[in-house]
């Protein structure tokens, strides 16, 4: 039986909602409030976020995406070796990019990052052999002194594992050094993420690495000078640039004494160039000016007869003075700023060897000056010219009377050895007598020991020369010229000193104005000074004129010689006719008296030169590391009314021999001070 189903509907529920599918969500490190450990103040709001609050002793790093582990890249470095050695540079070239990429640039690596690849090179030094050079040289170019401490510590260590490694890099890795020595750019002392290091740091970080690698091989020093030297700053080059390398070497030296002479050496070479060249254009200069005067007065003279109704040439020359004055201009602040450039480097030098002399260790003074004589007999003395260089040696020689003693005997030795060249004999003459002259430390002693001593080796060479001798000759007699001009000099200077008995000590303003036979010389003063002047090699007509004339008026003055009619009899004789090839036969034994047309010509390029290495000093800066060294012209009070008296007997005309004797000595410390 089919029972029967109510089919009325029931009451029904609403309906359920449709499920509808809820959008993906990111997963979060939210949790809930029960599960964390973080403190709020009061029931989370709605509709506001809670606050977190944060540990500020926690340091926080932002963490490149890219960066890579250190082991990753240790291996990355040792297969990218393998591989550019099998001839696959891809990843090879990567690793180059690492130290090429300017540290501005956008794709510049992270300091960790390079950091983490110069500690995998050290751990592949091995592999940087030839094949690798490019790698080695982007890491030798690539801004290492910018960054920080432990940077340039792990880079040092590079550097000297590699020339172990690899002796073929030692000569680059030097070069890289020492170009760092120098006024380094900017952007060495400015690298970003780094705190900004001042350039005597980064001078010192380059002074640093080169002391460890001295070290390290020894042998090294012969490939280091070579390169400091090719790094020299030229002399064009600034002030600034050449004193921060000037203080740089001197500080290299101070770490590695074992360079000193070598260093030291170099940076007076190169003084020297520059002292040499601020003369020659001071002469250039001066005779430019001298021609352009000489030409202005020519137009002058010339007069309304040479003018002319065009004035187009007026015009041209108008352009072309200015563009003459413009050249004249420039010329002139290229000397003073060589000048300003060798004043610097003459202080430094002088602040540099100051300690050394003025303190205790004797011993160190002593092979300071060793250094000194050695750099004066091959760089100083042998170049003409030299104006400054030598007040080094002037000024430290007389710190103690036994320097003074080496420095005296060391120019004695040059001077008077034979198998020298004439020249080097002539110029440690001059050294000589300037040295005794100028030098106020110098004891009275020193300069009668120096006259004798010259007079003694004077009376050697003029009996040899005497025999065959004709006539005065510059050419074959030179050494003995040298000498004669030299103790006339030091007579101008220190007659006082060669002065004996009772008179010695007479005050200035008492005495005599006219020849007196009351000074009494020190034994052979008189004898030394008229055997030599009055002999056949006749040296009053060689040596320099101003000398001569100087010496001829205080002799007189002082009752020592009357040279008056030797200078006469002198004026009527021709160098020439004694310096040709049969200067000594036959009729060229006679004096040939000068005529009006050999008058003409000029004898200055057969008579010695009046070069004295020690006239005044006037570098403005340095000049005071002299003062209280060195003796100023004095000349001799009431010589000029002792002139007045000596006029009625002698010519008072323009050619009075005793007319040019205020253009003398002390005419020539004038023009050397304007």
């Amino acid at each position: 039986m089919v029972s029967m189903v109510s089919t009325a509907p029931r009451a029904l529920g609403p309906a359920p909602a449709p499920t509808v599918k809820q959008p993906l969500r990111r997963p979060t490190l939210v949790r809930k409030r029960d599960d964390t450990d973080m403190e709020f103040n009061g029931p989370p709001s709605p509709g506001k976020r809670a606050k977190v609050s944060f540990d500020s002793k926690v340091q926080v790093r932002i963490v490149d995406e890219w960066e890579k582990a250190p082991e990753l890249i240790r291996e990355e470095v040792h297969r990218a070796l393998e591989k550019q050695a099998a001839g696959d540079n891809s990843s090879y070239d990567k690793v180059v990019e690492i130290y090429t990429a300017k540290p501005s640039g956008e794709d510049a690596p992270s300091p960790t990052t390079i950091k983490n690849y110069t500690v995998a090179l050290l751990g592949n030094v091995s592999h940087l052999n030839k094949s690798a050079s490019t790698l080695v040289h982007a890491l030798l170019d690539s801004q290492w002194l910018g960054r920080d401490e432990a940077y340039v510590t792990l880079y040092g260590r590079l550097l000297r594992n590699l020339v172990s490694a690899q002796a073929g890099y030692l000569t680059d890795v030097l070069r890289m050094l020492v170009n760092n020595l120098t006024s380094a750019p900017p952007s060495d002392c400015r690298l970003p993420n780094y705190a900004v290091v001042r350039r005597s740091q980064i001078h010192s970080r380059s002074l640093t690495a080169i002391t460890y690698l001295l070290r390290l091989i020894p042998s090294a020093s012969s490939i280091l000078c070579p390169l400091l030297a090719q790094t020299f700053p030229y002399i064009s080059e600034s002030r600034r640039a050449h004193t921060i390398y000037v203080e740089n070497l001197l500080r290299l030296v101070g770490s590695t004494p074992e360079l000193r002479s070598e260093v030291l050496a170099l940076i007076t070479e190169r003084l020297v160039k520059i002292d040499v060249q601020v003369q020659v254009d001071i002469e250039d200069l001066a005779e430019d000016v001298e021609e352009g005067l000489v030409q202005g007065l020519k137009r002058i003279r010339g007069g309304p007869s040479h003018e002319s109704d065009d004035s187009d040439d007026s015009d041209d020359d108008s352009v072309t003075s200015d563009e003459t004055l413009d050249k004249e201009i420039q010329r002139t602040k290229d000397i003073k700023a060589n000048v300003d450039k060798m004043d610097m480097i003459m202080d430094t030098l002088f602040a540099h060897y100051s300690p050394t002399f003025s303190g205790t260790q004797t011993v160190d003074a002593e092979i300071t000056l060793d250094i000194m004589l050695s750099q004066f007999a091959t760089i100083i003395l042998p170049t003409t010219g030299c104006r400054h260089t030598q007040f080094l040696l002037f000024h430290f020689a007389q710190t103690s009377p036994l320097f003074i003693d080496h420095f005296v005997g060391a120019c004695i030795h040059i001077a008077f050895d034979r198998s020298r060249p004439a020249i080097a004999r002539q110029l440690a003459a001059a050294y000589l007598a300037s040295f005794v002259a100028r030098g106020i430390h110098v004891p009275s002693q020193t300069v009668r020991d120096v006259f004798d001593y010259i007079g003694t080796h004077l009376t050697v060479l003029r009996s040899a020369y005497e025999q065959n001798c004709a006539g005065p000759d510059l050419r074959r007699y030179a050494s003995f010229y040298s000498l004669v001009q030299a103790i006339m000099y030091i007579f101008c200077f220190r007659w006082r000193d060669l002065e004996a008995g009772p008179d010695e000590h007479v005050e200035d303003d008492e005495l005599p104005l006219v020849d007196s036979q009351e000074r009494i010389w020190t034994p052979g003063v008189k004898e030394i000074l008229e055997r030599n002047i009055f002999s056949k090699l006749n040296p009053l007509k060689v040596c320099s004129p101003a000398i001569v004339s100087e010496f001829a008026r205080m002799s007189h003055h002082l009752g020592v010689t009357y040279v008056y009619s030797l200078l006469e009899t002198n004026k009527r004789l021709r160098l020439s006719q004694f310096s040709g090839p049969m200067h000594s036969t036959g009729a060229y034994n006679q004096p040939e008296r000068e005529t009006a047309l050999s008058a003409r010509r000029d004898e200055s390029y057969q008579q010695l030169d009046e070069y004295f290495p020690f006239d005044p000093y006037h570098l403005a800066q340095s000049k005071r590391w002299i003062e209280g060294d060195y003796r100023e012209w004095e000349g001799i009070p009431g010589l000029d009314d002792a002139k007045d008296v000596d006029s009625a007997s002698d010519s008072e005309d323009e050619d009075d021999p005793g007319g040019e004797a205020e253009e003398g000595i002390e005419s020539d410390d004038a023009s050397d001070s304007s």
